[in-house]
C-alpha cells in the first residue's frame, strides 16, 4: 500500500477525505499543507520542529499513534485550545497503520 485514507476536519468545520502517501516520509502537517486545508502561513509555521503548535489537531479515531516525545509534550503544555486528544500533526508520520485516521484541526492560535 502506498496511499492511506485520512479524514481531516478543517478549521471551518468542513470534512475532507484525502489520500496520503506512505512512501514519501511525510507527516500529517505536510498532508494538510499539500491539500491546502488551512490558509498558507497558519499551519506548520516552525517547519515541523514541534516548536509552534500551529499544526495542533484533535485525534478523533482510536489509532495507536507514536508515543508523544518530550518536545511535543512541552509545546502542547504551552499551547491554547489543548484537549486530551491533542497532538501536533508534524509529529505524526504517515504510515500504513494510520489508514482511516480521523483528525480535526485545532483553532488557529
Amino acid at each position: 500500500m502506498s496511499d492511506i485514507k485520512i479524514k481531516i476536519t478543517d478549521r471551518e468545520g468542513v470534512l475532507h477525505e484525502v489520500l496520503a502517501p506512505t512512501d514519501m516520509a511525510m507527516n500529517l502537517m505536510e498532508v494538510v499543507r499539500s491539500y491546502e486545508l488551512a490558509p498558507e502561513g497558519t499551519i506548520g509555521v516552525c517547519g515541523g520542529m514541534a516548536m509552534c503548535a500551529s499544526c495542533q489537531c484533535y485525534v478523533k479515531s482510536e489509532h495507536n499513534l507514536p508515543e508523544m516525545g518530550v518536545d511535543e509534550d512541552m509545546m502542547l503544555a504551552e499551547a491554547l485550545y489543548v484537549e486530551d486528544n491533542s497532538r501536533l500533526g508534524c509529529q505524526i508520520p504517515i504510515r500504513e497503520e494510520l489508514n482511516g485516521l480521523e483528525v480535526e484541526l485545532a483553532p488557529e492560535t
